[in-house]
């Protein structure tokens, strides 16, 4: 997506992203000043801010880590994180959390009424909750733009995982650096989107001592999230539908435009192509790109338009699990999209071309 070019036009500045998962960190090098804390209501808002797992952290910064003190530079370096920890896994053992922690509906409602355009839901389960469900079709008739993680579950379960399911939520399946869907990435008719989701840096524990190299869609969908904000910053005129609409519209395939893949949905998201577009239309403001996908519910499979398309998603219990390599391919040989997802002076420097990405090493800064 070449970010540093992209810079130039947009870095997400005045958009706000909610991310909810196991807490943010505020005080890691790159999330000095980017996480707005105080925007989550008390209700909501107990230990927001106290990680238990390092999880959230992790996607607060590949959407908006600033890169300071050789930490994650994320996709959307200006955009602001407004964190609402819930438990998606069980690494919470206390008592008294388990009873304070808002539940997901509760966050999402709360995330609905907060002036976050992007709700970032880097998790997943294998079953229906009707208040889940209720407060995401409250965070749409909000205006909001909703992601989650398809899971990464495929090479065992592959079950439909959920919130992605849900209709007003796009599913983000995870690509590997040749293009290819994660084989561990779960795939099912509710894959919308893709996004870099292997061999990228993340913390390695809730000590926030160091990065690890990691994969899943927890991290596709945080960078499916930032290039949402990128355009939302560059385009604070369009709605919800407009932003997912361009997303769609621009994604990295081989197949034709319209026709979607169980494995990698519409394509990779490639923001760089909306926003290096002047003369770019977001369509009508009001009609919901998804409406087809979205009147399916859960119970009827689509077929894969295209046997270069690719497998699997489904978010773990614990997000940071993963599976292996990948499946099929989803890239434009003719397009040069380049992404730049930056550790600091010191890290990995992801680079997306043709619609696919790889990770190349960085000289560590003196």
């Amino acid at each position: 997506m070449d970010a540093e070019g992209m810079w130039k036009i947009s870095t997400g500045k005045a958009v706000k992203v909610a991310v909810l998962d196991t807490g943010v960190n505020p005080n890691t090098s790159s999330l000095k000043g980017q996480v707005l804390e105080g925007e989550v209501p008390r209700s909501v808002s107990y230990n927001a801010t106290k990680d238990y797992l390092g999880h959230g952290t992790t996607m607060a910064e590949l959407i908006a880590g600033t890169g300071a003190g050789g930490g994650l530079q994320g996709l959307a370096p200006d955009a602001k994180i407004v964190p609402y920890r819930v438990i998606i896994t069980p690494d919470v053992k206390s008592t008294t959390d388990i009873k304070k922690t808002p539940s997901v509906a509760d966050a999402i409602k709360a995330a609905a009424d907060s002036d976050a355009q992007i709700i970032s839901m880097s998790f997943g389960d294998d079953f229906s909750d009707p208040d889940d469900e209720e407060a995401i079709k409250y965070a749409q008739s909000k205006g909001k733009l909703m992601f989650a993680s398809t899971g990464n579950e495929a090479e065992s379960k592959n079950f439909i995982d959920l919130p992605a399911a849900y209709p007003y939520v796009v599913g983000v399946a995870a690509a590997d650096e040749n293009g290819k869907v994660g084989e561990f990435s779960e795939h099912g008719h509710y894959v919308d989107l893709a996004a870099p989701g292997l061999n990228l840096p993340a913390w390695c524990d809730a000590s926030f001592q160091s990065y690890c190299v990691q994969k899943g869609t927890s991290m596709s969908t945080a960078i499916a999230s930032a290039s949402a904000a990128l355009i939302w910053s560059a385009h604070p005129d369009w709605t919800a539908n407009q932003v997912l609409r361009s997303l769609i519209d621009t994604a990295g395939r081989t197949w034709p435009k319209g026709e979607r893949s169980n494995y990698l949905g519409y394509g990779l998201a490639r923001p760089r192509k909306v926003l290096e577009n002047s003369n770019i239309d977001p369509g009508p403001a009001n009609k919901d790109p998804l409406s087809f996908e979205n009147s399916i519910g859960l119970e009827v499979s689509s077929p894969s338009p295209s046997p270069s398309t690719s497998a699997p998603s489904k978010a773990p219990k614990n997000p940071s699990d993963g599976g292996t390599s990948a499946a099929r391919t989803s890239s434009e040989t003719s397009d040069n999209t380049v992404l730049w997802v930056a550790l600091g002076a010191a890290g990995a420097l992801v680079v997306i071309g043709a619609g696919a990405f790889a990770v190349v090493r960085a000289r560590r800064g003196a």
